[in-house]
């Protein structure tokens, strides 16, 4: 419920907060030296003093409502479950299985298509893209190596598929919170995004497989460990079909944690540890989800998202204007956060709020928010995934930028689908 008349004023705690991480950040030269939840509890203690009309007592309250929202709950019990799905599947060797069967299945005259398959598989398999980066890119240098290959467009090649499982994941961060603050079911949003971005995955496929022709295959890779394969194609199977994801998170665990334990990667306790550090490895995402759910319910008290509503939709016309400009909006917050999973949590609501105004798909709204977040991401030199990919290849991150055929063919399709209203059972 809105409790103040609109006003830009409102929106300063968001001000706050980008000037806070934004500008500190830039002055220091380094995007990860500033903490997120820092900037999001000045941000929050900023909100609490400014809302007028409500005791102190009576303005944490409201903000604990908002931190405790239906949605914000759901996504951080999904983020528990992913967590230490994640670890216990690593620490059980399902990545390396996983990678090694990848790139074994396909033909080795064609490396550089393969690796970029092998990248989407692993990203669409495991809901990460640094993970992906992270596990391919000592490949990819190697293969540069090995085959003379450039550098910086093997590298890219990693990173643009990396961002196709993150854009299409079930377990992915950005589906999860895209799915969750639109409204919608993941396998739904799934649909209608696979329409979108498979134009642009097989345009890149068959020009990699040209730019490939005259590239031999380094050495053979390890044998596959079929059985340490199995968690990750269970998740897939599972989520396609449109099981609870909750239930596909868990379904996974047990399926980790009996495999690992049946080939000697952990004992039980062991696999309990791995299950620990997969939750707290993602701490800093639930006190975000927290932080931000708290300092947003105070922003729309004050009249905040009536207001940038009103001057986002003052000049649409109809359900393009409104997509464009939820897609302007992602896209603006990753480039202010460099984190596509943050600036979803923050766009996200705004976007709702738009979508439901103008009559969009939420199925849409939420595909619209996750693809446009990863094209921001992929195309800031700052962000976590360019970062780590430049520091494992020992090469700057902007050399890498000009290699990213798949996000910024996947960005054009995604305009296009907009301006054509493509595909027509969702728009």
């Amino acid at each position: 419920m809105t409790g103040q008349k609109p006003s830009w004023f409102s929106l300063s705690p968001l001000l706050v907060f980008l000037s806070f991480y934004l500008v500190t950040s830039i002055l220091v030269n380094d995007f990860y030296k500033v903490p997120i939840t820092v900037s999001f509890i000045v941000s929050s203690v900023y909100a609490v003093c400014i809302t007028r009309g409500l005791s102190l007592s009576q303005r944490i309250v409201r903000f604990s409502q908002g931190a405790a929202d239906s949605n914000m709950m759901l996504m951080i019990w999904i983020f528990i479950l992913a967590g230490a799905f994640a670890q216990s599947a690593k620490a059980m060797g399902a990545v390396d299985a996983t990678v090694n069967l990848t790139l074994q299945l396909l033909p080795e005259s064609l490396l550089l298509p393969g690796l970029f398959l092998a990248s989407c598989f692993i990203s669409l398999s495991i809901g990460t893209s640094v993970g992906t980066v992270v596990a391919l890119t000592p490949m990819a240098v190697g293969i540069a190596d090995q085959t003379g290959a450039l550098l910086p467009m093997v590298v890219g090649i990693v990173v643009g598929g990396a961002y196709f499982g993150d854009n299409l994941s079930f377990i992915s961060d950005t589906t999860i919170v895209a799915t969750q603050t639109q409204g919608c079911r993941m396998s739904d949003k799934f649909r209608v995004n696979v329409r979108i971005v498979a134009p642009a995955a097989l345009l890149v496929l068959g020009w990699y497989a040209f730019k490939g022709m005259s590239v031999e295959a380094p050495a053979t890779l390890s044998q596959v460990e079929w059985l340490r394969v199995i968690p990750y194609l269970v998740v897939l199977v599972t989520a396609l079909c449109g099981v609870n994801v909750m239930l596909v998170l868990t379904i996974g665990l047990l399926l980790t944690g009996g495999i690992g334990i049946v080939l000697g990667s952990y004992d039980f306790f062991g696999w309990l540890d791995s299950m620990h550090r997969g939750i707290l490895g993602m701490g800093e995402l639930i006190v975000v989800t927290l932080l931000a759910g708290g300092m947003l319910e105070l922003i729309r008290y004050n009249g905040g998202i009536d207001y940038i509503i009103s001057r986002l939709t003052r000049h649409i016309r109809g359900k393009r204007g409104a997509e464009f400009s939820i897609a302007s909006l992602v896209m603006l917050a990753d480039v202010c956060t460099a984190n596509n999973t943050i600036a979803l949590m923050t766009a996200g609501p705004l976007a709702k709020e738009i979508a439901d105004r103008y009559g969009v798909d939420n199925r849409r709204s939420a595909s619209i928010l996750d693809t446009f977040s990863c094209l921001a991401q992929s195309i800031i030199p700052y962000g976590a995934q360019l970062l780590m990919a430049a520091g494992l290849a020992s090469i700057s991150p902007v050399s890498i930028i000009p290699f990213l055929y798949y996000p910024f063919m996947m960005g054009g399709c995604a305009v296009l689908s907009i301006l054509f209203r493509y595909p027509r059972k969702f728009s």
